[in-house]
């Protein structure tokens, strides 16, 4: 018999196109229109109430750029459309365009005394209503749809100032609609049909089946009287429906999902009122269908909806309480994991699990991050210790070289921690729930045989909106269908309980899961990546310095300020703004955060340092950072008092930067000709090649411009070796070198610090390229088969060679504060205060050896989504460490990052405390979060080495005890811990965090 099945299918496409989707809505009913267009920023429903609304038509333009329109539609439902098996609802299209929903126009309806109904979008444009009087306010955003089709087109939308006034959208449709329950029922009978037929192999006579079912389900069909004969089409399905899944057919856990991106290509004021619409259709939904369950990371966001909408949020949190509405993640935001510290990646947990605890009675026992560009060896150890059992991701599917071997696995981190990860393998964190998506979970699920279950969050994400009526009806009709997995409505937990139950041994991963894209990520955005750098360093002090003021001088700690300070702090972590991705409007506001965030913390530090100084004229050094400096103690102070000498002379040939560590030789064109190490009388530039070389690459990415940085930028750079002048600074200490290229200008200052040696690089750029990639050079006479690099609590080593296609996809990382290069006996530490992206590699001499070569990226200039990104002024201080071992290069890090603070005062003050093993490094000191008056110290092995210390508190305290990061108690100790008299005894095992509650006396 011969094949029709493709032209059955057409043959049902359009049968459905031309007469079952003009069906759903048997008849319209007009409505009338008023409209008020908000002047500016948007307003609350009250402030909209009783302003000059005008009448306005279905045809009208209305909406500039990022601008509002409260619309106000009254009517009155016809009293003929009391009909059983019809529900009256509002139909709304505000202009919509092909760009997916959640990156254009949306609304928000709401009754008229300002409760929220549901949200209106693309792919979800009614809103019901009662069988007699409508009366509906609809809060219309004009949102510019500036993702176009993705290809990533410069844009002048993404900024206030520039995307202008002229309305964008024109309101297409605005009615009354009375819906055809069977007819709906009856498309998505056909839809799931069809969609499955499309995904079986031609020779499964299930497939057969379904089309000859869908053949006499049309010929059932009068194309003339859908609504009539509605029920005799469903009829000719329901066998077909009704076989259910094979035995062993694959398991779906579908979780309804809205990812929503914190800021991207909007600002976070529009987040602000994504997140009230999202939550409002979940709950609409919930009202229809009493199986769907609904999950929603970031305690940022519900804490908007509280702010915003307070009736709203009742309402999710009696939902939440029903065990419908699941909070996830334990977050505040979904951030970035590369970049954010080890500090602040706790805080995230800190703050989010205390939100959820507080205000919605639950704490998230997973981690849900579906989005973020790349995950540090460091999270597994920080997520256990927050109290997390599980982890969930699908970013790793946009590899671009190579396919991770698991869906379902156990990650270890650097300290050897295991928590149990799910990979969706649909590949997407907004599934429709299409067959495709479901036939592409069960095809590529990679632990068939072992494991049988597997996790689609379904729902429009990214901006938000969730799921639709359309994809519970497919969940519903592929719950148990021949030929597609079975499709369960699921929570988080509930997945994850049962995958486990069901992996009993499952395979392990371990390390960091490195994303071989979005590697510009680490560059983009410069000055929003010092802000984050410096704040987070600042809130360090601020937290320290307060603390000791309230132990020693009685001051009241500053909980309110801090707490203000901290979550800006983590909601500009969010994986699309510390990431450099957003648009103009988002990146500006950030620096402004950043400023304020800046002045509040210095005034604070000012304040505790001011009260701990006392009164007196004498210099105090107060030191913030884990060591001794300059002769203040860590986390004290001391009389400041006098520094090594470092000596620069000029010669013929250039210069020399001397102390008894190290000789520096500049030449005569600003660059690094000899760095020799004096103790090991041991040369580190290679013969014939310089350092502190400027090289500028063409930067066009293939695609997500902001993003990514594609290893073709390597062939088309060039050097930056001409210097306009070079000379020493007025005071003589330093070398100071100009250079000019295109329309940018460069200055650079050499300089040698006097305590350790280290050659310290100023780089102040007025950067006016586009397109353009600027890197910093350093290659070092060193055999380095692998570079470490900083992360959160611990660093990593990479191969600086490509032996293997995962070696060579890690053309660029991030590293935090340093990296190191090393052979057995003699390394070298590069330092930064504010750089992230970094390359290591190997390095062809001219005599055929091999040296190492250490690259800094400062700046890009992408188009896209911001074409002004990186215009203006930057600084970026660096430096290079001879000699120097894994230890030195961490307390360099902190060096660099952690300035000294110089007060007039009294004299000494001691120290808050003192650990004796710098391999054990306290990394914050704070009051505990419950305002009881305890000291929380969190402290780690920072060597990747099992060691032993003695912590010795420089207060008053009755005892102590382990905790986990939320600092409650632990029922067992991870650290080996002992108290005397006034000391605490650690035994730590590589790389462990610990976290120390003192009961203050």
């Amino acid at each position: 018999m011969h094949d029709a099945a493709s032209l059955m299918l057409k043959r049902v496409d359009r049968f459905v196109r031309e007469r079952i989707r003009p069906a759903v809505y048997r008849e319209t009913a007009a409505v009338e229109i008023t409209a008020w267009s908000v002047p500016d920023e948007p307003v609350p429903f009250a402030a909209a109430m009783g302003k000059d609304y005008r009448p306005f038509a279905v045809g009208d333009e209305w909406g500039p750029p990022w601008g509002t329109v409260w619309f106000h539609i009254v009517g009155q439902v016809p009293s003929g459309w009391a009909v059983d098996g019809t529900r009256p609802e509002l139909v709304v299209d505000l202009g919509f365009v092909a760009t997916p929903p959640g990156f254009q126009a949306e609304g928000t309806a709401y009754t008229p005394d300002g409760v929220i109904i549901k949200a209106i979008e693309p792919a979800n444009q009614y809103v019901p209503v009662g069988r007699g009087a409508v009366d509906v306010y609809l809060e219309a955003a004009s949102n510019p749809a500036n993702a176009g089709d993705f290809s990533f087109s410069p844009t002048v939308l993404g900024d206030k100032a520039t995307a202008g006034r002229d309305p964008l959208y024109r309101l297409n449709r605005l009615e009354l609609g009375l819906l055809d329950v069977e007819v709906f029922e009856l498309l998505h009978d056909i839809c799931a049909l069809v969609g499955l037929a499309r995904e079986l192999p031609t020779t499964l006579p299930r497939r057969a089946q379904i089309l000859r079912a869908l053949g006499r389900a049309l010929e059932a069909l009068d194309p003339d009287d859908v609504a009539g004969t509605a029920a005799d089409g469903r009829a000719a399905l329901a066998g077909v429906l009704a076989q259910p899944a094979y035995a062993s057919a694959h398991r779906v856990s579908a979780v309804g999902h809205a990812h929503i991106d914190s800021a991207w290509l909007w600002p976070v004021r529009e987040s602000v009122r994504k997140v009230a619409r999202t939550f409002s259709n979940v709950l609409a939904l919930m009202e229809d269908d009493a199986e769907f369950v609904f999950t929603a990371s970031s305690a940022q966001h519900y804490a908007w909806v509280q702010e915003h909408h307070p009736e709203l949020f009742e309402r999710v949190k009696a939902q939440v309480a029903a065990g419908r509405f699941v909070p996830a993640g334990g977050m505040w935001v979904e951030c970035d994991t590369n970049l954010v510290g080890g500090e602040a990646m706790v805080r995230q947990f800190v703050t989010g699990k205390r939100f959820f605890i507080q205000h919605l009675g639950v704490e998230p026992l997973d981690v849900w991050l579906p989005d973020s560009f790349g995950y540090s060896a460091a999270l597994p150890q920080i997520f256990a210790a927050a109290g997390s059992r599980w982890f969930f991701t699908q970013k790793l599917s946009w590899n671009q070289t190579n396919r991770m071997p698991h869906h379902t696995f156990l990650w270890e981190g650097i300290d050897g921690t295991r928590i149990f990860t799910h990979f969706t393998p649909s590949d997407t964190y907004n599934s429709e729930l299409s067959a495709a998506d479901l036939a592409r979970a069960e095809r590529q699920f990679d632990e068939g045989g072992a494991s049988n279950t597997s996790l689609i969050p379904f729902g429009w994400g990214d901006g938000g909106g969730g799921p639709t009526r359309e994809m519970l009806a497919a969940a519903h009709r592929t719950s148990d269908l021949e030929g597609s997995p079975r499709t369960e409505l699921s929570s988080p937990s509930r997945f994850f309980e049962a995958a486990e139950a069901e992996y009993a041994d499952p395979p392990v991963w371990s390390g960091e899961m490195y994303l071989e894209l979005h590697r510009g990520a680490y560059t983009s955005q410069a000055r929003t990546k010092r802000g984050n750098r410096r704040s987070e360093h600042l809130l360090r002090e601020a937290e320290l310095w307060a603390a000791l003021a309230t132990i020693r001088a009685g001051e009241d700690y500053p909980y309110e300020l801090l707490d203000q300070a901290w979550k800006m702090v983590l909601l500009q972590q969010f994986h699309d703004i510390l990431s450099g991705t957003s648009i103009a409007w988002v990146h500006q506001e950030v620096e402004r955060n950043y400023e304020a965030i800046r002045q509040l913390l210095e005034f604070q530090i000012g304040l505790s340092l001011a009260r701990l100084a006392g009164d007196g004229d004498e210099e105090v050094t107060f030191n913030a950072g884990p060591y001794w400096r300059e002769g203040a103690p860590a986390f004290g102070g001391a009389p400041s008092g006098s520094t090594g000498a470092s000596i620069v002379t000029e010669t013929e040939d250039g210069f020399v930067l001397e102390n008894s560590r190290v000789r520096i030789l500049v030449d005569r064109r600003g660059l690094i000709v000899s760095a020799r190490d004096l103790d090991a009388d041991r040369e580190v530039m290679p013969p014939g090649v310089a350092g502190n070389v400027l090289q500028l690459f063409r930067d066009t990415p293939t695609q997500w411009d902001a993003w990514d940085i594609d290893a073709e930028y390597a062939h088309s750079g060039r050097e930056l070796l001409e210097a306009e002048s070079v000379g020493l600074t007025d005071d003589g200490r330093a070398v100071r070198v100009v250079r000019s290229t295109g329309a940018s200008r460069i200055v650079q200052e050499l300089s040698l610090n006097d305590q350790n040696g280290a050659l310290e690089i100023l780089t102040s750029v007025d950067w006016r390229d586009r397109q353009k990639l600027l890197k910093l050079a350093f290659p070092f006479d060193v055999h380095a088969e692998r570079a470490a690099s900083e992360i959160q609590f611990g660093h990593v080593y990479r191969p600086t060679h490509t032996n293997t296609s995962w070696d060579a996809a890690r053309f660029e990382t991030a590293a935090h504060r340093w990296v190191h290069v090393g052979e057995t006996g003699f390394g070298v530490a590069v330092a930064n205060d504010v750089t992230y992206g970094h390359d290591m590699s190997r390095t062809t001499l001219p005599d055929g050896r091999t040296a190492t070569t250490v690259r800094l990226s400062l700046l890009r200039a992408p188009l896209y989504p911001d074409p002004g990104a990186d215009q203006g002024m930057h600084e970026f201080r660096v430096s290079v460490l001879i000699g120097a071992g894994i230890a030195e290069a961490i307390a360099e890090g902190y060096r660099l990052n952690l300035p000294l603070r110089r007060v007039r005062g009294a004299g000494p003050v001691e120290s808050l405390l003192s650990v004796d093993n710098p391999a054990v490094v306290v990394e914050a000191v704070k009051l505990a979060e419950d305002r009881s008056g305890d000291v929380i110290v969190r402290l780690y092995e920072a060597y990747g080495s099992r060691t032993s210390a003695k912590l010795v508190p420089g207060f008053d305290w009755l005892g102590v005890v382990e905790t986990d990061l939320l600092e409650r108690s632990l029922s067992f100790t991870a650290a080996v811990i002992s108290e005397s008299e006034r000391e605490v005894d650690l035994s730590l095992r590589p790389f462990q965090l610990v976290t120390l509650r003192f009961a203050r006396a």
